[in-house]
Protein backbone atom coordinates (compact mmCIF):
# COMPACT_ATOMS: atom_id res chain seq x y z
CA UNK A 1 0.00 0.00 0.00
CA UNK A 2 1.54 3.70 -0.70
CA UNK A 3 1.37 6.46 1.17
CA UNK A 4 2.27 9.96 0.16
CA UNK A 5 5.51 11.63 1.32
CA UNK A 6 7.48 14.67 0.11
CA UNK A 7 9.85 14.03 -2.68
CA UNK A 8 13.48 13.76 -1.13
CA UNK A 9 15.64 16.98 -1.91
CA UNK A 10 19.12 15.62 -3.20
CA UNK A 11 21.77 16.97 -0.78
CA UNK A 12 25.32 18.35 -2.12
CA UNK A 13 27.18 15.58 -4.03
CA UNK A 14 23.68 14.26 -4.69
CA UNK A 15 21.51 13.40 -7.36
CA UNK A 16 17.50 12.77 -7.73
CA UNK A 17 16.70 9.76 -9.65
CA UNK A 18 13.00 8.99 -10.61
CA UNK A 19 12.69 5.50 -10.33
CA UNK A 20 11.52 3.13 -13.22
CA UNK A 21 12.14 -0.25 -11.06
CA UNK A 22 13.72 -1.75 -8.09
CA UNK A 23 14.76 -4.96 -6.84
CA UNK A 24 14.33 -7.15 -4.07
CA UNK A 25 17.00 -7.97 -1.55
CA UNK A 26 16.97 -10.24 1.31
CA UNK A 27 18.01 -6.95 3.21
CA UNK A 28 14.63 -5.54 2.52
CA UNK A 29 12.93 -8.83 4.19
CA UNK A 30 15.47 -8.09 7.47
CA UNK A 31 14.33 -4.40 7.37
CA UNK A 32 10.49 -5.38 7.21
CA UNK A 33 11.05 -7.53 10.04
CA UNK A 34 12.81 -5.45 12.36
CA UNK A 35 16.34 -7.24 11.90
CA UNK A 36 18.69 -4.57 9.64
CA UNK A 37 17.66 -0.72 10.19
CA UNK A 38 18.44 1.44 7.77
CA UNK A 39 22.44 3.30 8.37
CA UNK A 40 21.48 6.65 10.31
CA UNK A 41 20.49 9.31 7.74
CA UNK A 42 19.57 7.62 5.10
CA UNK A 43 15.94 6.77 3.91
CA UNK A 44 13.61 4.97 6.63
CA UNK A 45 12.28 2.67 3.24
CA UNK A 46 13.32 -0.28 1.90
CA UNK A 47 15.43 -0.89 -1.52
CA UNK A 48 18.69 -1.30 -1.96
CA UNK A 49 19.06 -0.59 -6.20
CA UNK A 50 17.10 1.12 -8.63
CA UNK A 51 16.67 2.00 -12.04
CA UNK A 52 15.54 5.80 -13.58
CA UNK A 53 16.31 8.81 -14.83
CA UNK A 54 17.98 12.12 -12.93
CA UNK A 55 15.55 14.40 -12.65
CA UNK A 56 17.29 16.66 -10.76
CA UNK A 57 21.22 17.26 -9.53
CA UNK A 58 22.45 18.74 -6.30
CA UNK A 59 25.08 21.04 -5.67
CA UNK A 60 28.50 20.18 -6.55
CA UNK A 61 27.31 17.68 -8.83
CA UNK A 62 29.21 17.41 -12.10
CA UNK A 63 29.46 14.28 -15.38
CA UNK A 64 25.85 13.76 -14.80
CA UNK A 65 22.80 15.70 -16.42
CA UNK A 66 19.32 15.65 -16.30
CA UNK A 67 17.80 13.28 -18.33
CA UNK A 68 20.71 10.44 -17.68
CA UNK A 69 19.09 6.57 -17.69
CA UNK A 70 20.83 5.67 -14.79
CA UNK A 71 21.23 2.66 -12.16
CA UNK A 72 21.88 2.90 -8.51
CA UNK A 73 23.52 1.39 -5.34
CA UNK A 74 21.24 2.41 -2.60
CA UNK A 75 21.24 2.33 1.79
CA UNK A 76 17.73 2.34 1.41
CA UNK A 77 14.60 3.99 -0.77
CA UNK A 78 14.21 2.18 -3.29
CA UNK A 79 10.64 1.35 -3.14
CA UNK A 80 9.57 4.65 -4.26
CA UNK A 81 8.90 6.74 -6.99
CA UNK A 82 11.98 9.44 -6.33
CA UNK A 83 15.03 8.40 -4.35
CA UNK A 84 18.17 10.64 -3.72
CA UNK A 85 21.25 9.00 -4.47
CA UNK A 86 25.02 10.15 -3.70
CA UNK A 87 26.41 10.77 -7.46
CA UNK A 88 29.44 8.33 -6.64
CA UNK A 89 26.68 5.26 -6.63
CA UNK A 90 25.36 6.00 -9.78
CA UNK A 91 26.14 3.79 -13.00
CA UNK A 92 25.41 4.23 -16.59
CA UNK A 93 22.46 1.79 -18.15
CA UNK A 94 25.02 -0.78 -20.20
CA UNK A 95 24.87 -1.21 -23.63
CA UNK A 96 21.98 -3.74 -24.36
CA UNK A 97 20.55 -3.83 -21.25
CA UNK A 98 16.65 -2.23 -21.11
CA UNK A 99 16.83 0.76 -18.24
CA UNK A 100 13.81 -1.59 -16.38
CA UNK A 101 16.07 -4.76 -16.44
CA UNK A 102 19.23 -2.46 -15.15
CA UNK A 103 17.70 -2.15 -11.43
CA UNK A 104 18.81 -5.99 -11.34
CA UNK A 105 22.70 -5.29 -11.50
CA UNK A 106 23.98 -2.89 -9.38
CA UNK A 107 23.63 -4.93 -5.71
CA UNK A 108 24.93 -7.77 -7.20
CA UNK A 109 27.79 -6.45 -9.02
CA UNK A 110 28.84 -4.77 -6.17
CA UNK A 111 28.82 -7.57 -3.92
CA UNK A 112 30.64 -9.80 -6.55
CA UNK A 113 32.99 -7.91 -7.02
CA UNK A 114 34.04 -6.36 -3.93
CA UNK A 115 34.00 -9.86 -2.45
CA UNK A 116 35.46 -12.27 -5.16
CA UNK A 117 38.20 -10.24 -6.37
CA UNK A 118 38.63 -6.86 -4.85
CA UNK A 119 38.86 -8.89 -1.30
CA UNK A 120 39.54 -12.67 -1.62
CA UNK A 121 41.25 -12.18 -5.24
CA UNK A 122 40.21 -14.45 -7.44
CA UNK A 123 42.52 -15.02 -9.98
CA UNK A 124 42.00 -17.15 -13.62
CA UNK A 125 42.58 -21.11 -12.96
CA UNK A 126 40.87 -20.85 -8.89
CA UNK A 127 37.97 -22.92 -8.28
CA UNK A 128 35.08 -20.40 -7.22
CA UNK A 129 32.52 -21.92 -4.91
CA UNK A 130 29.15 -20.13 -4.67
CA UNK A 131 26.67 -21.11 -2.36
CA UNK A 132 23.05 -20.22 -3.50
CA UNK A 133 24.18 -20.34 -7.29
CA UNK A 134 20.44 -19.54 -8.27
CA UNK A 135 20.04 -16.41 -6.41
CA UNK A 136 20.51 -13.08 -7.84
CA UNK A 137 24.37 -13.11 -6.08
CA UNK A 138 24.85 -16.43 -7.68
CA UNK A 139 23.95 -15.82 -11.13
CA UNK A 140 26.44 -13.18 -11.03
CA UNK A 141 29.03 -14.67 -8.96
CA UNK A 142 29.08 -17.61 -11.68
CA UNK A 143 29.55 -15.17 -14.94
CA UNK A 144 31.50 -12.96 -13.74
CA UNK A 145 34.00 -16.31 -12.48
CA UNK A 146 34.30 -17.72 -15.51
CA UNK A 147 34.47 -14.13 -17.56
CA UNK A 148 38.08 -14.26 -15.66
CA UNK A 149 38.50 -17.76 -16.71
CA UNK A 150 38.33 -19.57 -13.18
CA UNK A 151 36.24 -22.74 -11.99
CA UNK A 152 32.77 -22.47 -10.75
CA UNK A 153 31.21 -25.00 -8.53
CA UNK A 154 27.43 -23.46 -6.96
CA UNK A 155 25.44 -25.13 -4.75
CA UNK A 156 21.60 -25.32 -4.99
CA UNK A 157 18.45 -27.10 -3.66
CA UNK A 158 16.29 -28.26 -7.02
CA UNK A 159 17.41 -29.86 -10.84
CA UNK A 160 16.12 -27.09 -11.94
CA UNK A 161 18.36 -24.20 -10.20
CA UNK A 162 21.16 -26.53 -10.86
CA UNK A 163 20.69 -26.91 -14.62
CA UNK A 164 20.44 -22.54 -15.15
CA UNK A 165 23.71 -22.78 -13.16
CA UNK A 166 25.04 -24.98 -15.84
CA UNK A 167 23.75 -22.66 -18.24
CA UNK A 168 25.44 -19.76 -16.87
CA UNK A 169 28.73 -21.45 -16.91
CA UNK A 170 28.83 -23.79 -13.88
CA UNK A 171 31.15 -26.32 -14.33
CA UNK A 172 30.25 -28.21 -10.49
CA UNK A 173 26.88 -28.76 -9.53
CA UNK A 174 25.89 -29.53 -5.80
CA UNK A 175 22.65 -30.55 -5.14
CA UNK A 176 22.68 -29.18 -1.06
CA UNK A 177 19.76 -31.27 -0.10
CA UNK A 178 21.38 -34.69 -1.25
CA UNK A 179 24.81 -34.01 -1.42
CA UNK A 180 27.55 -32.90 1.33
CA UNK A 181 29.50 -30.03 -0.53
CA UNK A 182 32.73 -30.48 1.54
CA UNK A 183 33.31 -34.06 -0.58
CA UNK A 184 31.81 -32.92 -4.16
CA UNK A 185 34.12 -29.65 -3.85
CA UNK A 186 36.70 -32.24 -3.11
CA UNK A 187 36.18 -34.53 -5.52
CA UNK A 188 35.97 -31.91 -8.06
CA UNK A 189 39.01 -30.40 -7.60
CA UNK A 190 41.35 -33.31 -6.50
CA UNK A 191 41.82 -33.36 -2.98
CA UNK A 192 42.68 -29.67 -3.17
CA UNK A 193 39.35 -27.67 -2.54
CA UNK A 194 38.15 -24.06 -2.91
CA UNK A 195 40.34 -21.40 -3.54
CA UNK A 196 37.58 -18.85 -2.80
CA UNK A 197 34.05 -19.29 -1.24
CA UNK A 198 31.18 -17.21 -1.46
CA UNK A 199 28.56 -17.70 1.84
CA UNK A 200 25.35 -16.54 2.43
CA UNK A 201 25.12 -18.68 5.08
CA UNK A 202 26.86 -17.78 7.96
CA UNK A 203 27.29 -19.78 11.00
CA UNK A 204 25.42 -23.20 9.55
CA UNK A 205 28.55 -23.29 6.92
CA UNK A 206 31.18 -21.85 8.66
CA UNK A 207 33.03 -25.06 9.65
CA UNK A 208 32.42 -27.14 6.86
CA UNK A 209 33.48 -24.28 4.60
CA UNK A 210 36.51 -23.79 6.21
CA UNK A 211 37.04 -27.91 5.55
CA UNK A 212 35.97 -27.23 1.73
CA UNK A 213 38.57 -24.58 1.16
CA UNK A 214 41.74 -25.25 -0.46
CA UNK A 215 45.64 -24.04 1.12
CA UNK A 216 45.49 -20.04 0.86
CA UNK A 217 41.85 -20.29 0.70
CA UNK A 218 39.46 -17.34 1.06
CA UNK A 219 36.13 -17.90 2.36
CA UNK A 220 33.86 -14.66 1.54
CA UNK A 221 30.88 -14.24 4.19
CA UNK A 222 28.41 -12.39 2.87
CA UNK A 223 25.25 -13.25 4.52
CA UNK A 224 23.93 -14.96 7.65
CA UNK A 225 20.69 -16.81 6.53
CA UNK A 226 21.79 -19.97 8.19
CA UNK A 227 22.80 -18.22 11.50
CA UNK A 228 24.71 -15.51 13.70
CA UNK A 229 26.96 -17.72 16.06
CA UNK A 230 29.55 -20.78 14.93
CA UNK A 231 32.09 -22.75 15.94
CA UNK A 232 36.19 -21.71 13.94
CA UNK A 233 38.42 -24.54 14.06
CA UNK A 234 41.28 -22.09 14.29
CA UNK A 235 43.91 -25.06 13.75
CA UNK A 236 42.19 -26.37 10.34
CA UNK A 237 42.28 -22.65 9.50
CA UNK A 238 46.08 -21.97 10.58
CA UNK A 239 47.15 -25.16 8.56
CA UNK A 240 45.72 -23.91 5.48
CA UNK A 241 46.78 -20.52 5.94
CA UNK A 242 43.41 -19.27 5.11
CA UNK A 243 41.83 -16.39 5.31
CA UNK A 244 38.20 -15.23 6.53
CA UNK A 245 36.06 -11.98 5.69
CA UNK A 246 32.47 -10.94 6.46
CA UNK A 247 31.37 -7.76 4.87
CA UNK A 248 28.23 -6.18 3.60
CA UNK A 249 26.99 -2.91 1.48
CA UNK A 250 24.80 -0.86 2.81
CA UNK A 251 26.51 0.38 6.01
CA UNK A 252 29.77 1.33 4.07
CA UNK A 253 31.17 4.77 4.09
CA UNK A 254 29.79 6.79 0.96
CA UNK A 255 33.90 6.94 -0.41
CA UNK A 256 33.93 3.22 0.19
CA UNK A 257 30.81 2.63 -1.69
CA UNK A 258 32.20 4.99 -4.76
CA UNK A 259 35.07 3.29 -5.08
CA UNK A 260 33.32 -0.06 -4.85
CA UNK A 261 31.04 1.42 -7.99
CA UNK A 262 33.80 2.59 -9.92
CA UNK A 263 35.66 -0.23 -9.69
CA UNK A 264 32.61 -2.15 -11.29
CA UNK A 265 32.06 0.48 -13.74
CA UNK A 266 35.73 -0.42 -15.06
CA UNK A 267 35.80 -4.12 -14.64
CA UNK A 268 32.31 -5.63 -14.93
CA UNK A 269 30.13 -3.25 -17.42
CA UNK A 270 32.66 -3.64 -20.14
CA UNK A 271 31.89 -7.45 -19.75
CA UNK A 272 27.90 -6.95 -19.94
CA UNK A 273 27.98 -4.43 -23.07
CA UNK A 274 30.06 -7.26 -24.94
CA UNK A 275 27.64 -9.60 -23.65
CA UNK A 276 29.36 -11.82 -21.53
CA UNK A 277 27.31 -11.28 -18.02
CA UNK A 278 24.14 -10.54 -18.30
CA UNK A 279 21.73 -9.46 -15.12
CA UNK A 280 19.34 -12.56 -14.22
CA UNK A 281 15.74 -11.32 -13.74
CA UNK A 282 12.87 -14.06 -12.39
CA UNK A 283 10.07 -11.69 -12.86
CA UNK A 284 9.18 -8.52 -12.60
CA UNK A 285 6.05 -7.29 -10.64
CA UNK A 286 4.40 -3.99 -9.37
CA UNK A 287 5.82 -1.85 -6.94
CA UNK A 288 2.56 -2.40 -5.28
CA UNK A 289 3.16 -6.17 -5.23
CA UNK A 290 6.23 -5.86 -2.91
CA UNK A 291 4.49 -7.89 -0.64
CA UNK A 292 4.24 -10.66 -3.13
CA UNK A 293 7.71 -9.98 -4.24
CA UNK A 294 9.35 -10.75 -0.19
CA UNK A 295 7.28 -14.03 -0.31
CA UNK A 296 8.74 -15.19 -3.64
CA UNK A 297 12.14 -14.60 -1.60
CA UNK A 298 11.24 -15.79 1.37
CA UNK A 299 10.14 -19.20 -0.71
CA UNK A 300 13.18 -19.16 -2.77
CA UNK A 301 10.93 -19.52 -5.71
CA UNK A 302 13.43 -17.23 -7.68
CA UNK A 303 16.06 -17.91 -10.21
CA UNK A 304 18.13 -14.76 -10.18
CA UNK A 305 16.39 -11.02 -9.31
CA UNK A 306 13.09 -10.19 -8.87
CA UNK A 307 12.23 -6.82 -10.27
CA UNK A 308 9.41 -4.04 -8.74
CA UNK A 309 8.56 -1.27 -10.99
CA UNK A 310 6.76 1.39 -11.45
CA UNK A 311 4.58 3.13 -14.71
Amino acid sequence: MWDEVPDPEPAEGEVLVEVVAGAVNRADLLQRQGFYDPPPGTSPYPGLECSGRIAALGPGVSGWAVGDEVCALLAGGGYAEKVAVPAGQLLPVPTGIELRQAAALPEVTCTVWSNVFMIAHLRPGETLLVHGGASGIGTMAIQLAKAVGAKVAVTAGSKEKLAYCAQLGADVLIDYREQDFVEEIKTATDGAGADVILDIMGAKYLDRNIKALATNGRLAIIGMQGGVKGELNIATLLNKRAAVTATSLRGRPVAEKAAIVAAVREHVWPLIAGGHVRPVVDRELPMSEAAEAHRVLEESENIGKVLLTLP
